[in-house]
């Protein structure tokens, strides 16, 4: 009788813990998960993986994929919040994922509003003073945007914020592991660059030289045989 009822108590407090370990699973957001590689991201949202964009080759593979929800033929979706989202790739697994929300659908929401939302989801969340960068590892500049609400653990990130340039909320959510490994690999790739600048352009004149030679020589027994001084 005593193990019965203990086992009943077991699960009964178990099934009121399931919940909140979904709600503060940090690592998946709209079923995308970090970690996750560019096919099956792809195919999640309905895109080709021959749509990410390389961003660097070396010394790792870094990648991003745009997706618009609100692009779908499903009626819901023209009603998503979400404008845009943009996954980022580190050597084919998903790091860093950057949600866009719609101006017009997220008008007159407060922090507040936004923060309760996210939290029937994700738990908790703290307010540190802290910032973030959102843009895109493409561009050459960062946009720095302070942190409204933070929802962390050991392994991911999520950050609600503003972006600078309008009042259209937005949100980042990335793994702290993956992320480390592919911040130094942009650095790298970087400087990289920087350095092998000079011979690039140097590679570049010598392609277009030579493909301009070579446009001369084929045209050049027509021209001469017509030539009339």
């Amino acid at each position: 009788m005593t193990i019965t009822r203990s086992f009943v108590i077991s699960m009964f407090l178990a099934a009121l813990t399931m919940p909140l370990m979904y709600a503060q699973d940090l690592s998946s957001y709209r079923g995308f998960r970090l970690g996750m590689n560019l096919p099956a991201v792809a195919k999640q949202a309905g895109v080709k993986s021959s749509e990410a964009k390389l961003i660097y080759q070396r010394p790792a593979l870094i990648q991003e994929l745009e997706w618009r929800p609100q692009s779908s033929y499903s009626p819901s979706a023209k009603r998503d919040p979400v404008e845009e989202v943009l996954f980022s790739f580190c050597n084919g697994d998903l790091y860093r994922i950057v949600v866009i929300y719609d101006q017009l659908r997220t008008e007159g929401l407060t922090d507040q509003d936004l923060i309760e939302s996210i939290s029937v989801t994700y738990g908790t969340p703290t307010t540190p003073v802290a910032k973030i960068v959102s843009s895109s590892v493409s561009q050459k500049y960062s946009d720095s945007e302070k942190v409204i609400a933070r929802w962390e653990d050991a392994q991911s990130s999520i950050n609600l914020f503003h972006f600078s340039y309008g009042s259209a909320p937005g949100m980042l959510i990335f793994s702290k592991p993956l992320d480390a490994l592919a911040q130094v690999a942009i650095v790298e790739a970087i400087r990289l660059q920087e350095v092998e600048a000079p011979q690039r352009e140097i590679d570049r004149q010598k392609q277009q030289d030579d493909e301009k030679l070579a446009a001369g020589q084929k045209v050049r027994p027509a021209n001469k045989a017509n030539f009339r001084p």
